[in-house]
């Protein structure tokens, strides 16, 4: 028995899916997050915490890189939307 709602497992499995770059995890639950109660606005708002999470190790490693290499990396780039 879980002591989490279906919406927090979702809020969870969202943030999971983020964070491991898991398309169809996404693909999944999104909807099932729907299916929990969660609102659109809602699930926008785990998606983009997940994400800013996300980016500050990503980002710690391109630091670490460049230290390594004694020299400044070229200017990053957002995604491709």
């Amino acid at each position: 028995m879980s002591t989490l709602t279906s919406r927090d497992r979702e809020l969870v499995v969202l943030g999971a899916a983020i964070a491991s770059n898991c398309i169809p995890c996404t693909e999944r639950h999104v909807p099932e997050a729907r299916k929990a109660g969660l609102t659109d606005e809602e699930i926008a708002e785990a998606v983009s915490l997940a994400e800013k999470v996300k980016r500050v190790p990503a980002g710690k490693v391109v630091d670490v890189a460049a230290t390594l290499l004694n020299a400044p990396l070229p200017e990053r780039t957002a995604p491709a939307p």
